[in-house]
């Protein structure tokens, strides 16, 4: 199986229309083979979505791991922020600029890998994280995020408890001031402001 934070050129293409409401707006989002939850929105992501409270949103804010859109494209409908969309993943960003376009949000979205493509500074970053990459990558990708927070800046990711949420708070709570906001069936919506 081909995983979602690679480029795997030899996975065949298999484009499917899926439907999402969250809050009340409803979305639709082209998913593909070789991107993160292709049969439609997954659970963790509603459940980070659905737990922001978007009228606190300000400023800019970054959607890391952006897979095909759904945050990025979520939080672009629902406020009035400049939202960057970043991923590894090639297939992810033809997606997420089609979905973009389909649901009428005006978003910023390009290939990096991990931070090497970012050159500014946040309000908020927000990630459902890839934690099949493995701890070290997993690590950098969310205590490196402090260097692109702005001053009160604030990291929201959501995370399994059986993937390991809970010592994950803790290691967090060495660099961010650390809140977990919400726990919905074993999904731990953390967010981390600079200390």
């Amino acid at each position: 199986m081909g995983h979602y934070f690679i480029n795997d050129d030899n996975l065949k293409s298999e484009i499917r229309k899926t439907q999402a409401t969250i809050k009340n707006y409803r979305f639709t989002f082209y998913t593909d083979n070789g991107v993160f939850s292709k049969k439609g929105l997954d659970f963790a992501t509603r459940c980070l979505l659905e737990t922001l409270d978007t009228t606190k949103i300000k400023g800019n804010v970054l959607d890391f791991g952006c897979g095909y859109g759904p945050i990025g494209i979520y939080v672009a409908k629902t406020t009035d922020t400049s939202v960057d969309m970043v991923d590894i993943n090639s297939r992810s960003i033809a997606l997420a600029i089609k979905n973009a376009e389909i649901n009428n949000v005006d978003v910023n979205i390009f290939e990096s890998n991990i931070y090497d493509k970012i050159t500014k500074k946040y309000d908020f970053i927000i990630t459902n994280p890839p934690i099949r990459v493995g701890k070290e990558v997993l690590y950098k990708i969310l205590f490196e995020a402090s260097n692109y927070l702005n001053e009160n800046g604030q990291l929201w990711l959501v995370v399994n408890k059986q993937q390991g949420a809970k010592s994950l708070v803790r290691d967090l709570k060495e660099a961010y001031e650390v809140d977990v906001v919400a726990k919905i069936k074993g999904f731990y919506i953390i967010c981390c402001k600079s200390n």
